[in-house]
């Protein structure tokens, strides 16, 4: 490994990198947790390894802060426990051997303490976002007495609550949100229309246009903030073979959104949630795609989109982009959807197996919901 790359590794506090070339895990933790009081935050170790089978490594967690159990580091924050702390998780082998390590900043932020703030959100993403369950954990969390005010700004009201609104379009990509056009109007069904973003000038051509955006949708003001959680279908069929390439174009099409966001707005903050980890179980793979995906394909493509990710965007914090590290807090064991049927046809012994590989169920979303939350928090706290 060169030393620029080497340096890379030790500025994003991750070893990432070094043990995709070396060593037997990848780890992949975030640069900041972020957490407030009273609400639950976590880091699911199986979440930020890239191991075959993670039950044959051990972990240790390293933190004045929380605890440790079998699948995760958990902690719900008091008031007291306001402040910045250092994480270390250390991976080891069966000879206890430390075969990857990595550190976080934990930053719990008092919402009582911007309460007096105001914030308006506009949420991009897929499916996962056209659910609008995180969204609403959001405002739910905001509902609470001495919360800032968080609003949300967008077209698509896809549960008919005008608070919670987004641009949240279940199958689309970074692609389809940077370069679709078509002349169908605004408010045809989401699988017809145009990106919300992209506009057709008084020349006839087309191209993203945000100012204009924000004239249809929010006064011709731009939000303080904007979230984008894409990848999961812009990568969702690479392979080993084509995966970088399929990234570099997933991340171009990143960076044109970007670029539309703070050409208009470059106090607006953007935060970059990455693809999550899918269910724990290959059941639901077979449920949903048959026989044409598998749940460790699509796990060693969504944990390279992380790392990516981290690569691209990890060190942007002064240019108003951070990235949001929801993929550490959700169960995937727990909070994907199951169903109950017998074991086979021959055996009538019932047998729960997960039904939905990459949809949470609620209490996932809600995982997600409070991650997002406890950034904006941090986000408020800092100005």
């Amino acid at each position: 490994m060169n030393l620029r790359r080497l340096s890379l590794v030790v500025a994003l506090g991750i070893t990432t990198f070094a043990l995709a070339e070396s060593g037997p895990v990848r780890l992949a933790m975030p640069t900041t947790i972020y957490g407030t009081p009273g609400v639950e935050t976590n880091l699911y170790l199986d979440n930020v390894v890239l191991a075959l089978n993670p039950a044959n490594y051990t972990f240790n967690v390293d933190c004045p802060l929380g605890m440790q159990q079998a699948e995760r580091w958990t902690v719900v924050p008091t008031a007291e426990e306001v402040g910045h702390y250092t994480l270390t998780l250390r991976v080891l082998d069966g000879s206890n051997a430390v075969v990857a390590e990595g550190s976080s900043a934990v930053v719990v932020t008092d919402a009582a303490a911007v309460k007096d703030r105001a914030v308006s959100v506009l949420v991009v993403g897929d499916s996962l976002t056209h659910a609008s369950v995180y969204t609403q954990t959001v405002l739910d969390h905001a509902g609470q007495p001495d919360r800032p005010t968080v609003t949300l700004i967008g077209s698509h009201v896809p549960k008919d609550d005008p608070a919670n609104r987004h641009e949240g379009y279940g199958g689309w990509t970074a692609a389809r949100f940077a370069t679709h056009f078509t002349e169908a109007p605004r408010d045809a069904p989401y699988k017809e229309r145009s990106s919300p973003f992209v506009y057709k000038n008084e020349s006839g051509e087309t191209g993203l246009d945000f100012p204009r955006y924000c004239a249809d949708n929010n006064g011709g003001v731009a939000p303080d903030v904007v979230t984008i959680f894409l990848g999961c279908n812009d990568t969702f069929s690479a392979t080993d073979e084509n995966i970088e390439s399929v990234i570099d174009t997933m991340l171009g099409h990143m960076d044109a959104l970007i670029a539309m966001i703070h050409d208009f707005s470059p106090t607006t903050k953007i935060g970059l949630i990455a693809p999550v980890p899918p269910t724990s179980s290959q059941d639901a793979f077979g449920f949903n795609y048959k026989n044409n995906q598998t749940r460790w394909q699509y796990r060693r493509n969504q944990h390279r989109v992380v790392e990516r990710m981290m690569a691209a965007y990890g060190d942007k914090a002064t240019s108003n982009i951070s990235l949001i590290p929801a993929y550490i807090n959700l169960d995937c064991v727990r909070n994907y959807p199951e169903t109950t049927g017998p074991a086979n046809s021959r055996n009538e012994s019932l047998v729960t197996r997960q039904n939905n590989s990459v949809h949470p169920a609620a209490s996932g979303y809600q995982q997600l919901g409070d991650s997002l939350y406890g950034w904006l928090l941090a986000g408020l706290s800092e100005g």
